[in-house]
């Protein structure tokens, strides 16, 4: 299968750095007697989220602080609406009170950018070698999925990845947040139809994993509830 985009080589280096901690970790599947691509590349994906949890944190936080003072961002702009000089230093005053950055959430994201991209092109055209690629009822891990299941699963995963996003969130969901939170996961779903099971099963690992750590840092990190307490 050829490789996809026209971006496989600016993401080389990243994608030979994991194709080679892939190669080892399906070594050490084989060293504990259940040789096994579709584990090591679950065994990666959960080494990659665990290496960026610092980042997905910050990332969190960030959001939820944004959440928080919705209500207040929307008074300020409803009573300042005739004076956006006035707004726009209103805001900013929020900001820096509530400790709040709209900003600060996309670092991360783009810092994860170029891990996210490699993994993709490392797995969409893996060489599995001699290796048999099957993993529980997939036949092949560079082939789609015979009978849907993982193409489902990576809509319901994202769907619910939305969901704990928003967790804590009024109820006052703007446009944007319903699309991302509708639609995003029918177009994932859709175009994992098309996609090696390998690259899908990669997906459903990383939202697992994203909504563990979202639940975790909502119960038991969240600056704002020890604040409050």
């Amino acid at each position: 299968m050829e490789e996809p985009g026209l971006f496989g080589d600016l993401f080389s280096p990243i994608e030979h750095v994991m194709s080679a901690v892939l190669t080892a970790l399906y070594s050490l599947t084989e060293i504990l007697g259940v040789p096994s691509y579709g584990l090591a590349i679950i065994l990666l994906t959960v080494l990659i989220k665990f290496l960026v949890y610092p980042l997905t944190k910050k990332q969190l936080q960030s959001m939820k602080a944004m959440q928080r003072i919705q209500p207040q961002l929307q008074k300020i702009q409803e009573k300042y609406k005739n004076n956006p000089q006035v707004m726009q230093q209103k805001m900013m005053e929020l900001y820096q009170k509530e400790g709040a950055n709209p900003m600060s959430g996309c670092l991360p994201m783009l810092i994860q950018m170029p891990i996210l991209m490699g993994m993709y092109y490392t797995l969409y055209s893996f060489d599995y070698g001699g290796a048999a690629p099957s993993f529980l009822w997939l036949p092949s891990l560079s082939e789609t999925d015979p009978i849907y299941a993982l193409p489902f699963l990576s809509a319901a995963t994202t769907y619910l990845t939305s969901l704990t996003m928003q967790s804590g969130n009024s109820n006052q969901q703007n446009q944007q947040m319903k699309i991302i939170t509708y639609i995003m996961p029918i177009f994932i779903g859709w175009i994992s139809l098309n996609f090696p099971s390998g690259l899908v099963l990669y997906w459903v690992t990383m939202n697992v994993v994203q909504i563990v750590q979202q639940l975790w840092i909502n119960k038991f990190d969240n600056p704002s509830d020890k604040e409050a307490a």
